[in-house]
């Protein structure tokens, strides 16, 4: 299958990008000469939510189609996977197929992170691939919504964790009245006592300035069920038999030290996308903030939050076989490895000018950058436009599997002169190759007022007040 994107990353003309990839593949289906074999995905989650994907596959006579729908279904079956999430998928419509996939998924298999992930720790289920012969065997769609965010009355405490700092503040009735930033190292502690500890002191300052606390509203990375940690970046350095006896029920602990008030943890996207849709008062928002990792949050056009994962950091966006791998994960071609500080570190190689010392961090190596490209250095802005072709292409891949009527952009990496050029190049790539993408989809950038306040409020604005 031959791929040029008409707008190559200048640093990475390697890349695949999976929109492009895809649309391939379906277009040879379409030009087959037949309509191509149906071929369905059902991910089931423990609530009974089911969310259904159906597709199809090239015709088995045609030269290289066994390769080629195996590619497709094992990419799209990752992706389904952190986009919507579940402890058991079905697959039907080819059986051989399904099962070579599933093979993946089995201890030893290159996919059984996934497998462990989806099951044992977030959703506390064996993890398993149930196959059928035929689309219509697979279990009916089942979604659910979450009605969340949006309440400004009383006095209340919006906060957001971070990886590699914390934010805090107190809200009257909407208003800001307080906000504090404050710098911390959560990755690699042991110790969760650091963690609470760290949130506690934050919700103090924040208190301080409130006649009284009615509500406290959190986001952080990482999956939260009921308020419950299944699985958080910020507690990687906890060994497993800690954060089941300490860390999962964290933030009930925090709720009781505030007498039990209403309380509400969620995904730190989820809150980015509230906090946009909030500020533009539109819905069907992405939000996608590239800063430690890259955090995705969806607002739907019926303004609700659904129980999908949304963890497209771990979802694959380049089709190249041999693209860069995550280090925890061990995906290849994920978008932790391209829209997030972790892309800008791995662009910004000796080989062009960055030789930085091996335990220089990459928010500092960001920060050199970015410094880089506002004094002009033409090597430190081909790497913002390297990343803006990756964000294009992502954002059209996504629209695959999302209604869209607005992007925000924000986090560490959308800052300054090289943020300005990630956009623009962004917007290039829609309007270059997916026009019909570029009229429907507007990118959105917050204001500073959002900036600073913006995740705290949405954050506050999550738990109801009886």
């Amino acid at each position: 299958m031959n791929l040029c994107p008409q707008c190559p990353p200048p640093l990475d003309s390697r890349f695949v990008p999976a929109a492009l990839w895809n649309r391939a593949f379906r277009k040879m289906v379409e030009d087959s000469g037949s309509d191509g074999r149906p071929f369905g995905i059902a991910l089931e989650q423990p609530d009974g939510s089911i969310s259904v994907y159906e597709t199809k596959l090239l015709p088995a006579q045609n030269a290289g189609s066994e390769g080629l729908n195996f590619r497709y279904v094992e990419r799209l079956v990752k992706f389904l996977l952190w986009q919507r999430g579940g402890f058991r998928v079905h697959l039907g419509g080819d059986p051989e197929l399904s099962r070579e996939v599933a093979e993946l998924y089995q201890p030893g298999g290159t996919l059984a992170f996934d497998s462990e992930f989806m099951g044992k720790k977030a959703y506390r289920q064996p993890f398993e691939i149930v196959v059928v012969d035929t689309v219509d065997e697979l279990p009916s769609e089942n979604e659910s919504v979450i009605s969340l965010g949006g309440h400004l009355d009383g006095c209340r405490i919006g906060f957001d964790l971070g990886g590699s700092d914390r934010k805090c503040a107190a809200v009257i009735d909407g208003e800001v009245v307080f906000s504090e930033e404050v710098v911390w190292d959560p990755y690699f502690q042991s110790d969760p006592q650091y963690h609470l500890d760290g949130i506690q002191h934050s919700l103090e300052r924040a208190a301080e300035h409130l006649p009284r606390v009615d509500a406290i509203g959190g986001s952080a990375a990482g999956i939260y069920v009921n308020n419950e940690a299944r699985v958080g970046s910020l507690f990687r350095g906890v060994p497993d038999d800690v954060f089941d006896k300490e860390v999962r029920r964290l933030f009930f602990k925090v709720q009781e030290k505030w007498g039990g008030v209403p309380f509400e943890i969620v995904n730190d996207g989820e809150v980015t996308a509230l906090a946009g849709s909030m500020a533009s008062g539109d819905t069907g928002v992405l939000g996608v903030a590239m800063g430690t990792s890259e955090a995705v949050g969806y607002v739907t056009p019926g303004g609700n939050i659904t129980s999908w994962l949304n963890e497209l950091a771990f979802a694959p966006l380049d089709y190249r076989e041999n693209a860069p791998a995550d280090e925890w994960s061990g995906g290849v071609g994920v978008g932790a490895q391209y829209l997030c500080q972790q892309g800008v570190a791995r662009l910004a190689t000796p080989e062009i000018g960055f030789d930085f010392p091996t335990e220089m961090g990459f928010p500092d190596r960001l920060k050199e950058v970015q410094k880089r490209a506002e004094s002009g250095d033409r090597t430190s802005e081909q790497i913002f436009e390297s990343i803006g072709r990756y964000f294009g292409y992502a954002v059209a891949h996504y629209a695959d599997f999302y209604e869209i009527k607005q992007v925000l952009a924000l986090g560490r990496v959308t800052s300054g002169t090289g943020g300005d050029i990630l956009l623009r190049e962004a917007k290039h790539v829609l309007e270059t190759e997916f026009p019909a993408l570029f009229e429907s989809i507007q990118f959105r950038t917050p204001g500073e007022k959002e900036k600073r306040h913006g995740q705290a409020v949405a954050a506050a604005s999550l738990p109801a007040i009886p």
